[in-house]
């Protein structure tokens, strides 16, 4: 177990659901427990049979699906770009994805996991951002990817 599963967490699920449009159960970010702005986040997410997608991915053998994994990232991609504005622009802007790059995946991830989900920054340029994100369980990497996102104003 990482150091950062014991860590109090900066931000917990509610404070998560004010920076992020995400609701449960697409929400898959539970709290943020590491944070430098314009750098770096880590986020976890305790992941429980009682997710809805082990109903069907499959339900004799439950793995979580890649594709949400690389969402995991991708969420704590956008609370790191989110976390990095002033606190008076945050509700007029949302984070939407314009790619991934590179995407691997080194081993199944299953109930009783605990995803810790590293982002760096690798560029900012206004309002693109290009991230690395590497999600890890029990210290070893299960999948890894580059993002770029850009933050929009919000529709009223």
């Amino acid at each position: 177990m990482s150091e950062t599963a014991e860590r109090k967490p900066i931000l917990d699920v509610v404070g998560i659901q004010k920076l992020l449009p995400h609701r449960p159960p697409f929400l898959l970010v539970d709290r943020v427990v590491e944070f430098e702005p314009n750098r770096r986040v880590v986020a976890l997410k305790g992941v429980t049979m009682n997710e809805p997608f082990f109903q069907g991915h499959f339900p004799a053998q439950p793995v979580m699906p890649g594709v949400l994994i690389l969402e995991a990232l991708a969420q704590a991609a956008a609370l790191l770009a989110t976390m990095s504005m002033k606190p008076e622009e945050v509700n007029d802007k949302i984070t939407y994805l314009m790619g991934i790059d590179g995407a691997r995946f080194r081993r199944p991830v299953v109930p009783g996991d605990r995803l810790e989900l590293e982002v760096e920054v690798t560029k900012h340029k206004g309002a693109v951002w290009k991230q690395r994100g590497v999600a890890r369980v029990d210290g070893q990497v299960v999948a890894e990817a580059e993002f770029m996102a850009m933050l929009a104003d919000r529709e009223q």
